[in-house]
């Protein structure tokens, strides 16, 4: 894969992140960020001062830095600035942000040499990954802490994964076939200024709340056949006459993954009165509501494929002008309102899945099943059935609403009070992973009580996407004939889905 700084995809992070494929970089973004370099310098020996380069940072930018101490001030404001704590983030977000950094320093207005870069991607192909605390970083000229320690090993200290094991920086790199660099004017800034841990987050997080998606809607297909529910509320004119684009989309995939479906009801084809002649909400009104969720998720696509492919630090160099001007570019506020958005949206798709699962537990809404879904040869009351897994999934989504509150609302002032308004974007970003983490228990859980559900109305009649997805699950999870601890079944079926496997088969079906 090429990297250019300006033509990165979604996919393509996902690509290097976790499937490790080789990264190359263009010819012609080496030469532009050699040009860009070139411009720097000439700069330096006619501007008087220019902040970052010859004068400290943040609230110390008044303070005028003699040429001799250049290198100096640069190797030290990474060195300072690593001060990240916490458990180490996992290589392929490391991974990511390695390449975020590699594409974005491509575009040649960052002032750097090209031997930084290649440095970079040369780790980055040996899978070397620098330790990278998780926590330390307000989104405020980027993600200052966490790309400190990235930088740390391009500089030979640090500590860095190499073979599943922790090596120090300096042996990193010797592994790697290179010695450490030493910093030039303006790159140690030019590494650490930048919105690369939350964008990194965020693109993995997104790409897995995509498959979460595409899993609800398997949930909630299974689910209505399970109810025997109706699938009028699907029908692709009522979706023609409010045409947000989400809401189509989960509509028409239900209607694939049921199609051939005996198990639910149509206006068209029943001529049953029995039973209610609609269902409730988190059944009827699921198009609207995950609909919106895929919305938000295009958005939040939108945001992170212009952020992965802009300049994020500061100064900018202009070459063809011959300027290098300060600004924020930095400042990770798109970011932290893309994924905090996000968070919000993941947690929707949990909440009304919650509903589902106790609609079928419950015998006043699940026409006909017996009370919590209880198996052949159990007796109510005597057995308790799935009763306890909706506790579990109402306790996740509990969480998942205290995460849902915006950590881009807040901000703290750093350096002095001179760093006056910060993103926490790197908050928001984790709290998204959470809340990610949450809803895909949930996902699992729903999967579990529908399947329990269609073998009680003994299988017949489902749909072509749904028996495939019925079958993965009873692949894992036997069928609850009597009591069990439900904890290995809820377990399974997550890592099923956590592994893009359900999600995997609605994407045959439907061809999305």
């Amino acid at each position: 894969m090429t990297i250019d700084g300006s033509h990165l995809t979604l996919e393509q992070v996902l690509e290097v992140a976790r499937d490790s494929a080789q990264t190359l970089i263009a010819q012609g973004a080496l030469t532009r960020t050699a040009n860009g370099r070139k411009a720097l310098e000439k700069l330096m020996n006619e501007e008087d001062v220019i902040y970052g380069v010859n004068t400290g940072f943040g609230a110390l930018a008044n303070f005028r830095i003699p040429n001799q101490d250049l290198k100096k001030l640069q190797t030290n404001l990474v060195r300072s600035h690593a001060a990240s704590v916490g458990n180490p983030l996992p290589s392929d977000v490391v991974r990511a942000m390695m390449l975020l950094r590699a594409n974005t320093l491509l575009k040649g207005n960052s002032g750097i040499r090209p031997e930084v870069v290649k440095n970079i991607v040369r780790l980055l192909n040996k899978r070397i990954h620098p330790r990278v605390p998780e926590k330390g970083s307000v989104g405020a000229s980027g993600d200052l802490s966490p790309l400190s320690h990235l930088a740390l090993v391009l500089i030979g200290e640090g500590q860095a994964e190499y073979r599943g094991k922790w090596i120090s920086g300096k042996n990193a790199l010797q592994a790697s076939g290179r010695i450490p660099l030493e910093l030039e004017a303006k790159e140690g800034l030019a590494l650490n200024n930048g919105t690369q841990q939350m964008a990194a987050m965020g693109c993995l997080c997104l790409h897995d709340a995509y498959e979460l998606l595409a899993t609800f809607e398997a949930a909630l297909s299974l689910s209505l056949e399970a109810l025997t529910g109706w699938v009028d509320a699907f029908d692709q004119r009522i979706q023609r006459l409010r045409p947000h684009p989400g809401q189509h989309t989960v509509a028409e995939h239900v209607r694939q993954l049921l199609n051939g479906s005996t198990m639910v009801r149509s206006i068209q084809h029943s001529h049953s009165s029995e039973g209610r002649p609609q269902d409730p909400y988190s059944f009827r009104c699921a198009p609207q509501v995950m609909g919106s969720s895929k919305d938000a998720f295009d958005f939040a696509r939108r945001i992170l494929e212009v952020e992965m492919n802009s300049a994020t630090d500061n100064p900018l160099v202009f070459p063809a002008d011959g300027d290098c001007i300060s600004g924020g570019n930095f400042h990770g506020q798109p970011v932290a309102m893309g994924l905090d958005l996000m968070g919000l949206a993941i947690s929707y798709l949990a909440n009304i899945s919650e509903r589902r699962i106790s609609a079928l537990l419950d015998t006043s809404l699940n026409n006909g099943l017996p009370p919590f879904l209880v198996g052949g040869r159990s007796k109510p009351g005597v057995s308790s059935g799935l009763m306890a897994v909706q506790y579990t999934a109402t306790s996740l989504v509990a969480e998942n609403k205290l995460l849902t509150h915006p950590a881009s609302s807040d901000s703290i002032p750093t350096s002095g009070n001179f760093e006056d308004f910060v993103s926490m974007g790197p908050g928001a970003a984790h709290k998204a992973r959470a809340i990610l983490e949450n809803s895909q228990y949930v996902a699992s859980i729903e999967l579990l009580v529908a399947a329990q559900g269609v073998d009680l109305r003994r299988a017949k009649g489902l749909g072509i996407g749904t028996k495939r997805i019925f079958h993965a699950i009873r692949q894992r999870v036997p069928e609850l004939a009597e009591d069990r601890s439900s904890h290995e079944d809820i377990e399974a079926i997550r890592t099923v889905v956590r592994d893009g496997g359900i999600a995997k088969i609605v994407s045959q079906i439907t061809g999305s």
